[in-house]
């Protein structure tokens, strides 16, 4: 019998919630921060509301750490504020430590010290009061993640799901107010992150803790986040539930950002705009030449002489046609189900989606 991620027989693994503090909301509010003369924040606003999960999504360098650093309290903005309930941590004239915003965060490395056992490394964000019943603390947050049978392991005995569980352990300790995650699975196999995330995702849910998850990989923020905010450049584009961030970009460089994505110049006279697959309509009115999205999965495919399948890639559930229309880009189209058509054939396109956004040109 196989082992799941906790290095027990594979089954159903049973995460018992416990008492946590009371979650309070998060707010950014123009946050800027430069690192010498490179501008890292450029008037980052960002809302996390109690007891909710928001994956905080963009590429690498975009500021996304240094926002997450600048909530915990380990980077202080050059202007702006933070609010983490109905307190001022951060602004004008006042600046909250971190140990004093009840914030527990865990690293993308995890940071355990190799030399305490896992029964000391959760204890060792316990303030001397709390140290004092840090047994009964301890405990119940090992029981909570489901590692009670490992407290007296070491971090090198662990495995890498179990290793990121300790680490989670450690944050919850503290019984906080908030989470802070900064790409917490980068360190794991795709199979065991794909696992582990949906049972902390599960964990946090049942304890309403209001968490604020980074990550620069668009399937994790989905999963993840019941909102999702898109960072570029060091300023948040565009902060919504998930499928209105896939559905419903802000602009053309969140679209591309956000999953596959096909592009159709056209002419629009209001709510509908034509294209080289015929008319689309539009979510907002538009006049003049725009750029229009369509998701692959909004391209019909049927025979007849407009483009070219170059490619087929078959991904069991469904299967994405790589597509060359003649004298324009390639595009992709997606459909569910085996594929219908073979490379080299000639097919024709349309459009089979509702109401799409369209960007000026």
């Amino acid at each position: 019998m196989g082992c799941n991620f906790l290095g027990m027989p594979n089954q159903a693994v049973s995460i018992r919630t416990g008492p946590v503090r009371v979650a309070e909301a998060v707010s950014a509010r123009s946050l800027v921060k430069s690192f010498g003369a490179t501008e890292v924040l450029r008037g980052v606003n960002l809302s996390i509301p109690a007891g909710s999960i928001v994956s905080l999504l963009g590429p690498s360098g975009c500021g996304k750490t240094t926002t997450l650093r600048s909530i915990a309290g380990l980077e202080r903005p050059d202007s702006g504020q933070i609010e983490i309930g109905r307190r001022l941590v951060s602004g004008p004239g006042s600046f909250v430590a971190p140990e004093r915003r009840r914030v527990g965060m865990v690293f993308q490395d995890w940071a355990l010290f190799p030399h305490l056992s896992v029964e000391r490394n959760v204890a060792f964000g316990l303030s001397r009061h709390e140290r004092r019943s840090k047994s009964a603390l301890v405990a119940s947050t090992l029981e909570m993640v489901g590692l009670s049978h490992l407290a007296d392991r070491m971090p090198s005995e662990l495995s890498g799901g179990q290793q990121q569980r300790v680490a989670l352990a450690r944050a919850l300790a503290i019984r906080p107010a908030v989470i802070l995650l900064d790409e917490p699975y980068s360190n794991l196999d795709t199979a065991l992150r794909t696992q582990i995330r949906l049972e902390v995702q599960r964990l946090l849910t049942d304890l309403g803790i209001t968490t604020l998850f980074v990550t620069h990989d668009q399937e994790e923020a989905f999963v993840m986040g019941e909102h999702v905010a898109v960072m570029f450049d060091g300023v948040v584009v565009q902060q919504g539930r998930p499928p209105d961030i896939y559905n419903t970009p802000s602009t053309s460089e969140v679209a591309r950002f956000i999953g596959d994505a096909n592009f159709f110049v056209g002419t629009a006279d209001g709510d509908k705009a034509d294209t080289r697959i015929g008319a689309i309509p539009l979510l907002r009115p538009h006049a003049g030449s725009v750029e229009v999205m369509v998701r692959p999965e909004y391209i019909t495919v049927t025979p007849g002489d407009d483009a070219t399948i170059e490619k087929i890639e078959f991904y069991g559930h469904d299967s994405i046609y790589l597509i060359k229309p003649d004298h324009e880009p390639a595009l992709k189209a997606r459909v569910l189900s085996a594929p219908e058509f073979r490379p080299g054939q000639r097919v024709a396109l349309s459009y089979g989606g509702g109401a799409a956004p369209a960007y000026p040109l």
